[in-house]
């Protein structure tokens, strides 16, 4: 007992500063700071000042801004969560490396392969590291389809095929004003495929290796908005193996699918990414249906991750530079580079 005290006094004490605070911060991320030993939140920014007061005065955070410079030169904040949209993680990740502060960065990494770049460019200068909020490839519900597909039970990967549809949401049909950000390209980097699919690709990279050809379709069918509504993509791993996407944002209720299937030498393995169905897996000997909950906070695992590797106790694989790939195929496939 008294060595597990020693070493919890020694931990380096991690002091957060938001940059951002709406949704994502509620719920899937924000709680988990203070979960972990050794951290906690002590200042949020947001451009809203009545926002940043009220989340600060709800979370119980000490200090709250208006401004992300001085919320990032703040002595007692050491470490930045940049949960903006993302048009502006570059230049929040590039301000706090070379404040010299660790940075925790909203998927996808930037809005362009490009802004990945001069994001890794300062973190290798500097020598300051930059993380990316891929929580899924921590959670329980993925490492047991990895452990499933490197345990060789589907025999060898042969192909990959990941289909993915859900109708417009009602903001889309019956909008009033100014397009949700998700929706304004110079700001999320390309509509929903820009927002959703980057799970999907890291997901299958952490799997299979990195994409190294990638080639897209993309249109826009319904005509709602006007970044991309409907594409058809095809890549290729580094591990030779074959891989094809569809995402439609405005199909009909009926055709509603979550799915990326890999098919084996010896079986199937089938899992969802955004609701979390039982993985089905199909082989010579059967048909088998895994379900693996989550924690209640989902990017509690990844969050612990990238804390104990700020306190030397740890590794995180989640950096900008693991992260970068994903937005080269994100732009290969809408035509951007």
């Amino acid at each position: 007992m008294h060595d597990k005290q020693a070493s919890k006094k020694a931990m380096k004490e991690i002091s957060w500063g938001f940059i951002g605070c709406g949704e994502v911060t509620e719920k899937k991320s924000g709680p988990a700071f203070n979960e972990v030993p050794g951290s906690h939140i002590e200042a949020v920014m947001s451009r809203n000042k009545a926002h940043a007061r009220e989340y600060a005065q709800r979370h119980h955070i000490k200090k709250w801004y208006d401004d992300a410079q001085e919320l990032i030169d703040d002595p007692a904040v050491n470490a930045i969560y940049i949960a903006t949209p993302p048009s502006s993680h570059a230049t929040f990740a590039i301000m706090s490396m070379k404040a010299g502060k660790p940075c925790y960065v909203e998927k996808p990494l930037a809005a362009s392969y490009g802004d990945c770049i001069r994001i890794n460019r300062i973190s290798e200068q500097t020598g300051v590291p930059c993380f990316v909020a891929y929580y899924r490839r921590y959670l329980p519900y993925f490492q047991r389809v990895k452990k499933i597909i490197d345990d060789g039970v589907i025999g060898t990967v042969v192909n990959v095929q990941v289909r993915f549809s859900v109708p417009p949401r009602d903001l889309d049909i019956n909008r009033a004003g100014e397009l949700p950000w998700r929706l304004q390209p110079d700001i999320s980097g390309g509509g929903y495929f820009y927002d959703l699919a980057p799970h999907q690709i890291d997901l299958l990279q952490q799997f299979f290796g990195v994409i190294t050809r990638a080639h897209g379709y993309p249109a826009n069918r319904a005509h709602l908005y006007e970044p991309e509504d409907t594409i058809s993509a095809c890549f290729y791993f580094e591990s030779g193996i074959p891989g094809s996407g569809s995402w439609c944002f405005v199909g009909h209720e009926s055709a509603k699918e979550d799915l990326v299937t890999v098919i084996g030498t010896k079986g199937t393995v089938s899992f969802s990414v955004f609701n979390y169905d039982p993985i089905q897996l199909v082989t010579s000997e059967g048909a088998t249906s895994i379900v693996v909950p989550n924690p209640p906070y989902v990017q509690l695992p990844i969050i612990r991750n990238v804390i104990e590797d700020l306190q030397g106790i740890g590794n995180c694989e989640s950096t900008s530079v693991a992260a970068t790939p994903t937005n080269w195929v994100l732009d290969r496939i809408l035509w951007k580079n």
